[in-house]
């Protein structure tokens, strides 16, 4: 499970800044509302903005030239988009939009690149990010080859889970299907698999989580390294 703090900043990346870091980037972030389906950044086009998010949740999708899209990874309150601006780039042939509407603060690309030259700490910090969301995106990789559907499931809930800061999470069987990367009735067969179980109550656009453990031991191997690479690396 993630360790997000709800104090002193939403945001566990800000959070984990020293006071001097932090000083350098608060002067050129502005508090924004995220909306339902908000793109955050579009396939190989500049990135404007980078988003710290306090709430909700990001999808990274994969875009193909036939238009299919697979999600790869997420961001909520525990990181930050624009990977690959860190990484020297201004653009990403992915897709990031919002799945779960919440809330967080933004910065221009450019302030954020000067804060991290002007910083060591700061831009070792952020590395450290990238590392753990690329861990992410490559056990999402593992899980879409070898789990089966209830455990890429339970998988994803528990991602979802560790971000949102509730039990219930809005997400459409359309949402499902993409981060699953199968058909509707493919979404059902696996919810009902959990809900049988009774670790979840599922209803039209939403999931209650009801019981974590089982969960874990549905997701088994597929969920975990992931978030204890994010608490070693960001610790």
């Amino acid at each position: 499970m993630l360790d997000i703090p709800h104090i002193p900043n939403p945001n566990q990346l800000l959070a984990t800044m020293s006071a001097s870091d932090l000083a350098r980037l608060q002067p050129h972030l502005t508090a924004v509302n995220l909306k339902l389906l908000q793109k955050l950044e579009r396939p190989n086009k500049p990135i404007e903005n980078i988003y710290f998010m306090h709430s909700g949740i990001a999808s990274v999708v994969a875009v193909q030239s036939d238009d299919t899209k697979v999600e790869i990874g997420i961001i909520g309150r525990e990181g930050m988009t624009g990977t690959s601006v860190i990484l020297g780039n201004g653009q990403s042939p992915h897709s990031t939009y919002m799945q779960v509407v919440g809330a967080g603060e933004r910065i221009a690309i450019g302030e954020l690149r000067k804060a991290a030259q002007d910083s060591g700490t700061l831009h070792r910090l952020l590395l450290k990010y990238v590392q753990s969301f690329m861990v992410q995106t490559a056990h999402t990789a593992i899980a879409n080859a070898r789990a089966n559907l209830p455990e890429r499931l339970a998988r994803w809930v528990l991602m979802a889970h560790d971000r949102v800061g509730g039990d219930t999470l809005a997400l459409t069987h359309e949402f499902l299907g993409l981060m699953l990367g199968v058909r509707r009735a493919g979404v059902t067969e696996a919810l009902h698999s959990l809900q049988r179980k009774g670790l979840i109550r599922a209803k039209r656009g939403q999931i209650a989580v009801l019981e974590r453990a089982g969960l874990e031991r549905v997701a088994g191997d597929y969920y975990g390294l992931p978030e204890y690479e994010y608490r070693r690396l960001m610790s």
